[in-house]
């Protein structure tokens, strides 16, 4: 058990004459754990933008780029890459300044601002990074479809109807088992940040 929640634990034990003492005790503490937590939401975001650019550099090889050009995809896969990239340093650069904002804060109620600002700003990336990739994974399997050789015997006994309510379930998939991943991650993350903020507010009552 850390400190902040043995400070809490005692907290509950004082008599009521000294809610502020202790309330001084554990603020810090408190400010302490969510610039932690917003720190790891930074150098999370750092390594994932640098997983994409590996895997874009060293595993998108000539075959690829040869795949993505006969299906006429290849522009927009340059444009999207672009895009990419561009949007997550925009975010890293939210969540760096979230950290330094919630690391210089010194009252609580800037830093429940703070926390709240944070939360939203993660949540708007999870928002961009799902539909983003869900746009991009139902375009693949459409224009595959549509212009793959493999395709090119039965292409014109395609049900689309059929087709496109497969890939549209099939990119569902896709999105709940990416949700499910960043909930893992950034969630638990947020829930600590959720709960500093409860324990804040209750503080200040």
């Amino acid at each position: 058990m850390d400190e902040l929640e043995l400070l809490k634990q005692d907290w509950k034990k004082q008599d009521a004459n000294l809610p502020n003492i202790k309330a001084k005790e554990i603020y810090p503490l408190l400010l302490k754990r969510s610039s932690s937590i917003v720190k790891w939401i930074f150098f999370i975001s750092m390594a994932e933008l640098a997983l994409g650019i590996f895997l874009n550099i060293f595993l998108a090889d000539q075959e690829f780029w040869e795949q993505v050009e006969n299906i006429h995809l290849k522009t927009t896969t340059i444009i999207a890459y672009t895009l990419s990239y561009a949007i997550s340093i925009f975010f890293i650069i939210l969540f760096y300044k979230r950290y330094r904002a919630i690391n210089v804060t010194d009252n609580a109620s800037t830093l429940m601002k703070n926390i709240l600002k944070t939360r939203k700003v993660v949540k708007y990336y999870i928002i961009y990074v799902l539909a983003s990739s869900g746009i991009l994974c139902f375009l693949v399997f459409i224009f595959t479809l549509l212009y793959a050789e493999q395709f090119s015997g039965i292409r014109n006994d395609i049900n689309w109807f059929k087709a496109i309510a497969i890939g549209f379930i099939a990119t569902i998939v896709f999105l709940l088992v990416l949700w499910g991943i960043y909930t893992l991650i950034y969630g638990l993350l947020l829930r600590k940040l959720k709960a500093n903020y409860k324990e804040i507010k209750r503080l200040e009552i």
